[in-house]
C-alpha cells in the first residue's frame, strides 16, 4: 500500500509507541489528501456550472440543497473523532504519571539544554543523581554538580551524546539553562520543550538499535542550527561498558601509594 508518509520523507521509526503515531499520521494525512482532491474538484465544478455564459442572470436564493452542511458536519465529526478517539489517548499515555516506568526498571537521564548544546547527566552505579546548585557552575562542571555531595561521586556528565540501552524504558527529565529550547527525538516519536527552571519528564522505549539525530526544535539563537547530538541505542553489554569507559575518565581512581622498598640485607658476620 502507498504510505503518504514515505512519500513525505518521514523518517524511520526506533521506539515501541511509535507504530501507533505513525498510523494516526497516516489517517489524517489520508483524510487530508481525500479533503484536498474532493474539494478541488468541487472548486472546478463550480466554475463549470455556475460560468456567466451559462447564467446570465443571478439566482438571488442560493443553493435549496442541504449536502453542503452534511458535509461539513461529517468533516467535523471525522475530525473529532481523529482527536479526542485517538489524539489525546495516544498523548495521555506519554505523559500520565501512572503509565511511567518504575525508576527501578528505566535508563533514568537528566538533559539540559544550552546555547547551542545538550549536556546529558546520568546517576551513575548507585541510581542517585547528586544535588546541583547554580554557585557549582563553570566549565568543566557545566550542570552545577555539587562536588561534596556522596551520591554526586559516581554521575556521570556528556555533552552531546547520549547513549540508551535497548529495548528498555528510558525516562529523560528535560530542562534548560538559558532559553527555551526544544528536545527533539525524531526516530522516537517524541518532542519536548526544555524550559529554564522546570524539569520536565518524558518517556519511550526504544526498539531498534542505532545511532539517531537529536536536535532543538525551538529557535533559540544564532547558533540554533548547530544544536545537534548524537543517540545511540545499544546492547546492555555496550551501555555497560561505556559507563565504566566513562566512569574511568571522569572519576580516576587514586593510584596506589608505592610500595616502601625493601631493606638490604645485613652483611655477613
Amino acid at each position: 500500500m502507498f504510505s503518504i508518509n514515505k512519500a513525505l520523507g518521514l523518517l524511520p521509526n526506533a521506539s515501541e509507541h511509535g507504530r501507533a503515531v505513525d498510523h494516526l499520521l497516516e489517517v489524517c494525512h489520508w483524510f487530508m489528501a481525500v479533503l484536498f482532491v474532493g474539494w478541488t474538484c468541487y472548486f472546478f465544478y463550480t466554475i463549470f456550472r455556475f460560468h456567466k455564459s451559462r447564467h446570465p442572470r443571478a439566482d438571488y436564493h442560493g443553493v435549496q440543497s442541504k449536502a453542503s452542511a452534511h458535509l461539513e458536519f461529517s468533516v467535523v465529526l471525522i475530525e473529532a473523532v481523529l482527536l479526542l478517539g485517538f489524539g489525546l489517548p495516544l498523548w495521555g499515555k506519554r505523559v500520565t504519571g501512572d503509565q511511567f516506568p518504575d525508576n527501578a526498571e528505566a535508563v533514568r537521564i537528566h538533559a539540559v539544554g544550552e546555547q547551542f548544546a545538550w549536556n546529558f547527566h546520568y546517576p551513575g552505579p548507585d541510581g542517585v543523581f547528586g544535588k546541583q546548585n547554580t554557585e557549582f557552575l563553570s566549565s568543566s562542571n557545566p550542570l552545577g554538580i555539587d562536588p561534596k555531595d556522596p551520591a554526586a561521586q559516581d554521575d556521570i556528565v556528556t555533552k552531546n551524546e547520549m547513549h540508551l540501552i535497548n529495548g528498555k524504558p528510558t525516562v529523560i527529565d528535560i530542562s534548560s539553562k538559558d532559553v527555551i529550547h526544544s528536545f527533539s527525538l525524531q526516530h522516537m516519536r517524541m518532542c519536548q520543550d526544555a524550559i529554564p527552571g522546570s524539569r520536565i519528564p518524558m518517556w519511550f522505549r526504544p526498539i531498534r538499535a542505532g545511532e539517531y539525530e537529536i536536535v532543538c526544535a525551538q529557535l533559540c539563537g544564532a547558533g540554533h542550527f548547530a544544536m545537534r547530538a548524537v543517540m545511540k541505542v545499544e546492547t546492555k553489554v555496550e551501555f555497560d561498558a561505556w559507563m565504566k569507559e566513562q566512569s574511568d575518565l571522569q572519576h580516576p581512581k587514586a593510584a596506589p601509594a608505592p610500595a616502601a622498598a625493601a631493606a638490604p640485607p645485613e652483611p655477613a658476620k
